[in-house]
């Protein structure tokens, strides 16, 4: 029953054209377009752009997939009714559930495999199998916090619109203050200071130094870990309360 669902949720997601280009088709195209024109510079830690965007446009994809294929399509459920019709039906909402969750691992994880094989062909991106076990690890970790921070946050929408055009300028937010466009310590104060506040800023720091074996226990990476283990921790605790009022 599992793999059935799968499948069907892996086939409309193919389908929905809107979802195919945010997530998969912009961020390897963005990556590219970058680094015919930033491919030759050095970034901190002294990396090259394939080092320090590869691991980025990999997290970019995984934030547009949780967000845009789980989250908004909680809101479509919940909006159009499908949710109720669940309870009714005999597929478990559990097993509904696991689908879900199974399907944005298994496209980010080709979102991964796609934007590193990219990496390796145009920018001659080194590939260590020691170093992307480590990184697909962590990775998978990132995973299951945005889909944490995801369900949380589009649990307080119950319009489509509303939570379309949430989503549309979350992502324009993202790209700039997450590090994914350009080095945020080169943006104005304003943009620095919401970087601060966006979780996907620390996951893209703390992400990068695992790529390149650059972690280090200090206080920037206490700070991430800690801002990000609290957002999730908060994310859980909204979820728990937005199960207990639908049972009520």
């Amino acid at each position: 029953m599992l793999a059935t669902q799968l499948k069907y949720d892996l086939l409309m997601f193919s389908r929905e054209l809107f979802y195919v280009i945010f997530t998969i088709i912009v961020p390897p195209a963005t990556y590219l377009f970058m680094g015919q024109l930033f491919g030759d510079a050095t970034y901190a830690g002294n990396l090259s752009y394939a080092e320090t965007y590869t691991p980025s446009f990999i997290l970019l994809i995984t934030f547009g997939v949780v967000f845009f294929a789980f989250g908004f399509d909680q809101v479509m459920n919940r909006v159009s009714g499908v949710e109720k019709r669940i309870s009714l039906s005999p597929v478990p909402a559990r097993t509904l559930l696991v689908s879900s969750i199974l399907k944005s691992i298994i496209i980010t994880s080709f979102g991964y495999l796609f934007v590193l094989l990219i990496g390796i062909i145009a920018y001659d991106l080194a590939f260590r199998p020691l170093q992307f076990i480590l990184s697909y690890s962590f990775f998978i970790v990132l995973n299951a916090l945005l889909l944490v921070i995801s369900a949380a946050i589009y649990s307080f929408f119950n319009s489509l619109n509303g939570a379309l055009v949430f989503s549309i300028v979350l992502f324009q937010i993202v790209m700039i203050t997450g590090g994914f466009s350009m080095p945020v310590d080169l943006m104005p104060q304003f943009v620095q200071l919401i970087a601060g506040v966006n979780p996907l800023y620390h996951m893209n720091q703390l992400f990068i130094a695992v790529w390149n074996g650059q972690w280090q226990w200090n206080t920037d990476t206490w700070r991430s870990i800690g801002y990000v283990a609290g957002l999730s921790i908060i994310a859980l605790l909204v979820l728990r309360l937005a199960s207990k009022k639908r049972v009520a």
